[in-house]
């Protein structure tokens, strides 16, 4: 089965999309500190490599290579559509941006930056006024943004798993929270009491 003509060595590609989606996030972020450098620097370098495999060289494709040549020996696996590896997996054989993983990808990325979006306005009002925030998302968990970055990757990882995301993604999940915890002993310093009833009402992750 022939999917489509060879798509990779198109490095111009992966700059333009790591650079729009890095940018973009960029403008909801505004990193200020050394520590929202680094999770934000973490954050790219895992953008970085996924548009690297997805358009310059196939390096997960290139490592699987014999596995999946006897395995789905009608594959061209160095087309595009065929880089979809989950949908080729599980059997899905017409457009990959219409399977049931690419269309799931989709819901988590956008959900993902809709809640990039949403948190980033209640901390930047908060930081403007030197208040806590507790609003909007932060009134549901107390790291929104850091759940926004996972649901993002985690929805880059549905549509175009390789093995250095996939190698990266859990080292990603627990720097975050190691980040999260320092920013709450922090804030526990600043704000007092008031942090903590708000820490005992309000999960750190998960609603």
């Amino acid at each position: 089965m022939n999917m489509d003509t060879p798509a990779y060595g198109l490095w111009p590609l992966v700059i333009i999309n790591s650079a729009v989606f890095i940018i973009f996030s960029l403008s909801f972020t505004k990193p200020k500190t050394p520590r929202d450098w680094r999770s934000f620097g973490a954050f790219s370098a895992f953008i970085v490599a996924l548009f690297s495999e997805m358009y310059g060289f196939p390096l997960t494709i290139y490592l699987l290579s014999g596995w999946l040549g006897s395995r789905y020996p009608g594959v061209d696996f160095l087309s595009h559509d065929a880089g979809h590896l989950l949908e080729m997996l599980f059997g899905w054989r017409a457009n990959p941006h219409f399977g049931p993983f690419h269309m799931l990808s989709t819901v988590f990325i956008f959900g993902g930056f809709w809640l990039l979006a949403a948190a980033w306005k209640v901390l930047y009002q908060a930081q403007r006024r030197h208040g806590l925030a507790i609003t909007g998302p932060y009134a549901r968990v107390r790291h929104p943004q850091y759940d926004a970055f996972v649901l993002i990757m985690f929805g880059f990882l549905l549509q175009w798993p390789t093995i250095l995301t996939l190698l990266m993604f859990p080292l990603l999940v627990w720097m975050y929270m190691r980040l999260a915890r320092t920013e709450e002993r922090d804030a526990e310093v600043y704000f007092g009491e008031r942090w903590r009833d708000y820490a005992v009402h309000t999960p750190r992750f998960i609603p």
